[in-house]
Order: C-alpha cells, then structure tokens, then sequence
C-alpha cells in the first residue's frame, strides 16, 4: 500500500461510510498523513473493513494524533432523501474538506464519481477518482477508518438515547440491511432516522 497517489504534494484521501446503510447519517472524512511516522504502527492503518472495531478504534487514534490534518464530516437522512445518497455523500465529502486548516494540493477519493472541489479562494484542487482505493493509498485508508468509527460512535449514541431502535439490530448491523434489519421493519415500520427514499422503507 502507498502513503499517497502523487509524491511531494500536500494530498488529502477522501473516503465515506454508511452510504449503504438503510438509516441513519452517512459520515466522510478527509486525511493528510505525513510522509513519514515515527514508528511502524502506521502499517495497521488499512481498509476499514480489514480491522475489528477495536483495532480501528486504536488506530483511530494513531491517525488523530500524526496526522497532518483531517476533517470528519455528515449528512443527515433527510438531506440523503432530498438530494440523493451521492450527491448527499458528496456534500459530506467537501464539508470534510473545509474542516482543513492545511490546504490540501491534491485530492484522491475512493470511488468512481466527485464533484471538483473549490477551495476558499475559488481555486479548484485537482483530484483523481480510485476504485478500492482504501486498499491502495494509506490516506484514503485512514480516511475510511475515521469516518467508519465516527459513524458507529454515532449509531451507539442513537441506540443509548432510543433503546426502542435496537429492535432493529443496529447494535450489530450498524444500520445496514440485514435480514434482523429488514424482518424488524417489516414488524414494526420505519423510525424517524430511516432513509424514506430507499427502496425498502418506502
């Protein structure tokens, strides 16, 4: 896995999480790493997917604290239902960008498809689209891994709040379509935080 797409520039990995889930916000991070660590605990930062939520919760923290910069930022079902997930998604996407206090040269997005992205100047910051770019470029990586985390701290703070919503699983489900999910919403309807334009809570 690489740090970075293009050397010698100030890059940003942009990633998502929730965009699949049925309910609930959809969170994106942005993620300026160094180009070098003071130590090899680096080499865990990797798809979010890869990790066990513990060992993302640390490497969390690893990010947090070496990064150069990054941005977490979200969208909430109801902007997901007036905008469309991607375009929602998107904005999430550049919200997390403006959180940057260092300004980034260069941006490389997991996925196939981002709107450019202007900085507060008005100038717009070249970016390259990376499919399975979580499991090529060590930013992006640590950029699904913050925004993964942030998005299951948030489904834990739904779930303490309204212990009513753990009849649909998100305990474990994270708000995604298993079958507990989706039997729990044929049972019992839709909650105030689903996602009213997909498909299976229409």
């Amino acid at each position: 896995m690489q740090n970075c797409y293009l050397e010698d520039e100030i890059e940003a990995g942009i990633d998502e999480a929730g965009r699949g889930c049925l309910s609930g916000r959809v969170y994106t991070a942005a993620v300026i790493l160094p180009e070098e660590f003071p130590d090899e605990y680096y080499l865990n930062i990797k798809d979010s997917k890869k990790l066990s939520r513990k060992k993302r919760d640390e490497v969390r923290r690893y990010i947090e604290t070496h990064a150069i910069d990054y941005g977490v930022a979200f969208a909430e079902p109801e902007e997901i239902d007036k905008n469309n997930i991607l375009h929602a998604t998107i904005g999430a996407m550049h919200k997390a960008l403006d959180k940057l206090t260092v300004l980034p040269s260069n941006i490389i997005v997991d996925g196939n498809y981002f709107k450019f992205y202007k900085d507060k100047s008005g100038e717009i910051i070249s970016h390259q689209l990376i499919t399975g770019g979580d499991n090529k470029f060590r930013n992006i990586a640590a950029a699904s891994i913050l925004a993964k985390c942030n998005h299951d701290d948030y489904v834990d703070k739904l779930l303490e709040n309204n212990p009513d919503l753990n009849k649909y699983g998100w305990s474990t489900n994270m708000g995604y379509g298993t079958k507990v999910h989706m039997d729990a919403i044929k049972t019992h309807g839709i909650s105030k935080y689903h996602r009213k334009s997909f498909k299976p809570c229409k």
